[in-house]
């Protein structure tokens, strides 16, 4: 803090808040009482980037208005640009009900916002649960579907169920049929060979198999370069970070549905597909400390409740987050390239509109 910035500025201090040790060139130093000393072994400052010669305050204005934006944002926007330390309570639940609030009714089985769908599976020795999610341009998210497949994993039977299930068309608001993009299929609890041979039928860039790493600051998908020896590309989700992510994005409040929000989740009014049930597996778990190999670790615990929305939540986003990593896909330039599909007129309405029909088109 400066103080007394009306004096001669060449007979400025720098002063230690705690201790009244003061100096003038870094060089010699002097105690409160004006005493000289010994120079410190060390000095730490606190200096945030408003002092930056690289940047501007207009600059700062529009970096706080993005980081508003995502829960997120506004952590690295504390951390990095203000320079200070980031506090958030640890073993918060959240409460489903503001899951509930979030929900809206759907158009259509895909939202006009929606272009691109991911697909979360999550396997259990009696049952495979699959959650659709679509993707709007700033991550908005939009639960499409729920499928759960019951029977045994290793059973033709119940795996050609699973097939038809990736393969499903879902209605877009705008007329057009949408198929599932990119799968994130757990290996967790079964044999996982049972995966590897379905990515391998889907398409191994399609059907991509995951196993969680539940280790803090691991990305939230490491895709490999090449194959492993079963031929697909087993993949390693960060389930911390990924849930991190998410909790901070399902905690936000709710927007209205006609408004474009990034990074907003939303929900169908459609107890099929979503209810209390689901809304309190996506909140299940909650951030807890707990000592392993005598650290001190923060871990996302469910207490023994039921999570399988999450984790398919968490694979699906996982989903999105390769096919930007490794395919570059951009939501916004899909979108717009979507807008233009739809607004481009048919041969039919040229042919029309060549022959002078009403305005152009026949009628």
């Amino acid at each position: 803090m400066i103080h007394q910035s009306e004096l001669d500025q060449s007979n400025g201090r720098w002063i230690c808040e705690n201790t009244g040790m003061w100096t003038r060139d870094g060089l010699m130093f002097f105690s409160a009482r004006g005493d000289e000393i010994s120079p410190p072994r060390s000095i730490t400052f606190h200096i945030w980037t408003a002092y930056s010669p690289f940047t501007t305050w207009v600059q700062i204005v529009y970096d706080w208005l993005d980081a508003l934006k995502d829960p997120n944002g506004l952590k690295t926007f504390v951390n990095t640009t203000l320079g200070e330390t980031w506090e958030e309570a640890v073993g918060e639940k959240l409460d489903h009900q503001v899951l509930m609030d979030k929900v809206v009714r759907y158009t259509a089985a895909v939202p006009a916002r929606v272009v691109y769908l991911t697909a979360g599976i999550d396997s259990q020795r009696n049952r495979f649960e699959m959650y659709v999610w679509g993707w709007a341009p700033g991550e908005e998210a939009f639960l499409v579907d729920k499928i759960i497949i019951m029977g045994r994993p290793d059973e033709e039977e119940t795996l050609l169920r699973v097939d038809a299930a990736i393969n499903k068309k879902y209605r877009h608001a705008d007329g057009t049929e949408m198929t599932i993009s990119r799968v994130c299929w757990d290996i967790g609890g079964i044999d996982g060979e049972i995966v590897y041979q379905r990515s391998k039928k889907h398409g191994v860039f399609r059907v991509l198999p995951v196993k969680g790493a539940s280790v803090y600051g691991k990305p939230v998908i490491t895709m490999p370069k090449t194959r492993n020896q079963r031929g697909v590309y087993l993949c390693e989700v960060g389930t911390d970070t990924a849930k991190e992510i998410l909790y901070a994005r399902m905690k936000a409040a709710p927007t209205p549905a006609d408004e474009s929000t990034s990074y907003a989740i939303r929900f169908p009014d459609d107890p099929e597909i979503f209810s209390q049930t689901e809304a309190q597996q996506l909140v299940a778990e909650e951030l807890v400390e707990k000592w392993e190999k005598g650290k001190m670790r923060l871990l996302w615990d469910n207490k023994k409740r039921r999570n399988e929305a999450l984790d398919c939540l968490v694979y699906a986003y996982a989903a999105l987050r390769v096919s930007v990593q490794r395919w570059q896909l951009d939501l916004a330039v899909l979108a717009k390239s979507r807008e233009e599909e739809t607004t481009r007129p048919t041969l039919k309405e040229l042919a029309a509109k060549l022959s002078g029909g009403v305005n152009g088109y026949s009628r």
